[in-house]
Order: C-alpha cells, then sequence, then structure tokens
C-alpha cells in the first residue's frame, strides 16, 4: 500500500479530531525564543553555518504528541521538542524530535497502523495486540518507550531524541552519520499519574513559562557517531552503545515566544529542512514527513 500525505493526516484527523487552525500531531504546544552555540567538537563535524561556534537565534517549541489541542499535560504522551534555527547568510534548518527514544516502524503504514492501535478505548487492547502480532519488530522498542509516556515535571527536564541519522559533512569533505539528542541540563525527573494529575491539566505550560522567568534552560546537543556498517536509513534500529558520543553544543531556552503563529502566521519545523554540511539519509520515513507536513499546514490555513 502506498499512502499518500492527504492520507497520513486523515489518519490523525480520525484518530484525535479535527481541530481547525491546530496540527495534525502535537496539537498542544508552547513556543519560546532561545539561541543555540555550537561546541567545537560539532564544528569539526560539519561546515553547516549554525555550526560555526556563534550564537545563532531559535525558536523552540514544547508539545504534547497527541493531536488534541485540548489533552490534558498529565495524560501519558510522547513530548516534543522542536527547533528552528536562524542561519548567519538567511536560511533557516531545522531540528525536530520526540521524548520517545526509539520509533517503533519503519513504514508509513506501520505507523499509521499504531496510531489506530494506540487510541485510548474500549478496543484498544485488541487492536494493538492485532498490531503488534503484524510488527513483532515493534516489540523491541516498548519498554524504553513506554517509560517515556510518564509525565514529566518539565518540558526541559526529559530527554528529546532527533531519532533519524542524517549525514554530517566537514569543510574537507569528510562524511559521518550521526543522530542527535537534546540533554537537558536540569536533571531529568517523572512524576507518577496521580502527582501530575494533581498539577491540573495545563501543568507542563504553566511551569515552563514560571521556570523561564526565573532564568534560561539549557540543553546538550548529542551527536551518537555511527560507524561503518550501522544502519543509517532504518530509524528502528538502535546503534551499539559503544559509538562515540559528543557535544556539539548548548540551546539555551530565554523567554516566550509571542509573536509567532499569530493571525494567519504558520510556523512549521520540518526535519528534512537542511542546510549546507548536512544531508538527509535514505529513511523513507524522513523523506515523507516533509510531504505529510505540507498537507498538514493546508489545512491549518484559514478557510480549510
Amino acid at each position: 500500500m502506498t499512502v499518500t500525505p492527504e492520507q497520513a493526516v486523515d489518519t490523525a484527523n480520525e484518530v484525535f479530531g479535527r481541530h481547525p487552525g491546530y496540527r495534525a500531531l502535537h496539537a498542544k504546544g508552547t513556543l519560546c525564543t532561545g539561541r543555540f552555540t555550537a561546541a567545537p567538537a560539532g564544528a569539526a563535524l560539519t561546515r553547516a553555518a549554525h555550526m560555526r561556534g556563534e550564537p545563532v537565534p531559535a525558536t523552540i517549541r514544547f508539545s504534547n504528541g497527541g493531536g488534541n489541542p485540548q489533552v490534558p499535560d498529565h495524560a501519558p504522551d510522547v513530548r516534543g521538542l522542536a527547533v528552528k534555527l536562524y542561519l548567519p547568510d538567511g536560511p533557516r534548518t531545522d531540528i525536530v524530535a520526540q521524548s520517545a527514544p526509539r520509533f517503533p516502524v519503519r513504514t508509513i503504514d506501520a505507523f499509521l497502523e499504531l496510531m489506530h492501535a494506540s487510541h485510548p478505548g474500549p478496543a484498544m487492547p485488541f487492536k494493538f495486540t492485532r498490531f503488534l502480532a503484524r510488527n513483532p519488530a515493534a516489540m523491541r522498542s516498548l519498554p524504553a518507550n513506554l517509560a517515556a509516556l510518564r509525565p514529566p515535571v518539565s518540558y526541559v527536564a526529559i530527554p528529546y531524541y532527533a531519532i533519524h541519522a542524517f549525514r554530517w559533512i566537514d569543510g574537507d569533505g569528510g562524511v559521518r552519520h550521526v543522530r542527535y539528542t537534546w540533554v537537558p541540563q536540569a536533571p531529568a525527573r517523572s512524576l507518577s499519574p496521580l502527582a501530575a494529575r494533581r498539577l491540573g491539566g495545563d501543568y507542563l505550560q504553566h511551569e515552563l513559562r514560571a521556570r523561564l522567568a526565573r532564568g534560561p534552560a539549557r540543553f546538550t546537543l548529542e551527536l551518537q557517531i555511527a560507524a561503518d556498517g550501522d544502519p543509517v536509513d532504518d530509524l528502528t534500529a538502535a546503534w551499539p552503545e559503544d559509538r562515540p558520543r559528543l557535544d556539539a553544543g548548548t540551546l539555551e531556552v530565554t523567554g516566550l515566544e509571542t509573536e509567532r503563529e499569530t493571525g494567519g502566521d504558520v510556523l512549521i519545523f520540518d526535519p528534512t529542512r537542511v542546510t549546507d554540511g548536512i544531508e538527509l539519509s535514505a529513511d523513507p520515513i524522513l523523506q515523507f514527513r516533509s510531504r505529510a507536513y505540507s498537507a498538514s499546514v493546508a489545512r491549518r490555513m484559514p478557510g480549510h
């Protein structure tokens, strides 16, 4: 089966409802401002403009994973961290990450089936069991991903994984494949479901505002570097833990962004928006994402 971007958005709308003006997934979110400063180790691996060491401005969005903007923050969910970097010479590049460390499937068809199977309701146990029977490899991701669904104490106190591999090219033409993780500099902590429920349906939004009023929150951009033979086009494949990891820079979240996404402004975070010195892998889900975002954006525009 060949899924179209429109069919992918249709599936998200079937599962979470259609909410005019909102994203099909990661509908509930908070925009922030900040900056990214590359570290020397990262600059040595790519000629990309944002890795030269000078701070670059950033727009940052924290979100819950589902497509319902009314979902309470205490509900079990994947959380998102999307970062748009404004490069010195004019272009922009995006890094899109999630709190679940493993992606359970490698095709769009299987992902849409997973969305249907994971939707809460009386039929969920049957549908999820059937999904696992049809996609047994997804079992490998369950332990780590289930732990990531626990409500966090804060959006800025959990790691976020960009999951896809990207091809980094240095100034001499040397090539390496890397995966990104945003590692919080605040202690990573989660809450029990009951403790989170007591904090209210918007506790993550309120906590983020209060925290940023006290000062910036910071994440380290950690790179894991593939070795020859590691799968770079399969986002479900974990690379061995002994692969080198290094600090590529620091993201500072400095405050709330109140100018964007007002009126008819539509902001898109797209992991395929790369710049010279960084290239996409052949991962089919990565290649599909930009087209799905375009379909989703068309429905967010007034009159749709």
